[in-house]
């Protein structure tokens, strides 16, 4: 049985992430700032994700870090949050699973041009990629921790359905066959659970898009 925690777990992509988990027959254990648990883990503590140790994350096969911070003064945290993981799980072999943005895709083969930069990104959410973007950079430096950054589509739908289908990417951005970057929460969740499984992609940055 797969031991796994997730980081986070108040928000609604954390909760699809272990549903999706509880349901496969792992043995989830949740950290949130909620005092009641509100998701399907079968362990919830309330402890802010700054306040996790190494005793805290000891034993389990995956970590999940699903952080996320939309105020100016709190993005920030996206890169101090995913730091202090990184910290805690450095030298082990607990993987960290990071629930990701799309808009550090590459849409060029060379990389050097990204979702976010483009003219149809909406000005609204350039901060928050921008964020998202600088703590990658940093992730990407770390090779003490066995991390996996999974991006969704473009269009991440909080209540789109479950398919049950997706397809894997890379760094670049991914279209489905009808031209579209569109992904239900429930569908990225079980793409996050099924690398959880695999394990496929250690120090590397994927992505997922509906079929």
């Amino acid at each position: 049985m797969k031991k796994i925690a997730v980081a986070a777990a108040d928000g609604r992509v954390a909760r699809k992430v272990i549903t999706e988990a509880v349901n496969r027959g792992f043995d989830v254990t949740a950290f949130g700032r909620k005092d009641e648990n509100i998701t399907d883990a079968q362990h919830y503590f309330k402890k802010d994700i700054f306040d996790l140790t190494k005793e805290d994350l000891e034993g389990f096969d995956a970590v999940v870090d699903a952080f996320g911070a939309w105020t100016e003064e709190t993005l920030p945290q996206h890169s101090t949050t995913l730091a202090h993981l990184c910290d805690v799980l450095s030298g082990t072999d607990t993987r960290l699973l990071i629930v990701g943005g799309a808009g550090s895709l590459f849409v060029n083969p060379e990389h050097t041009a990204t979702v976010s930069e483009g003219p149809d990104f909406p000005d609204a959410f350039k901060p928050l990629a921008s964020a998202m973007a600088a703590a990658l950079v940093e992730l990407r430096k770390r090779n003490d921790v066995k991390w996996t950054y999974i991006s969704p589509a473009g269009d991440f739908q909080a209540d789109g359905e479950r398919s049950g289908k997706y397809i894997l990417g890379g760094e670049e951005l991914t279209l489905n066959a009808k031209g579209e970057s569109i992904i239900s929460y429930a569908d990225y969740a079980i793409a996050m659970v099924d690398e959880i499984e695999s394990g496929n992609h250690i120090q590397e940055r994927i992505s997922v898009v509906r079929v």
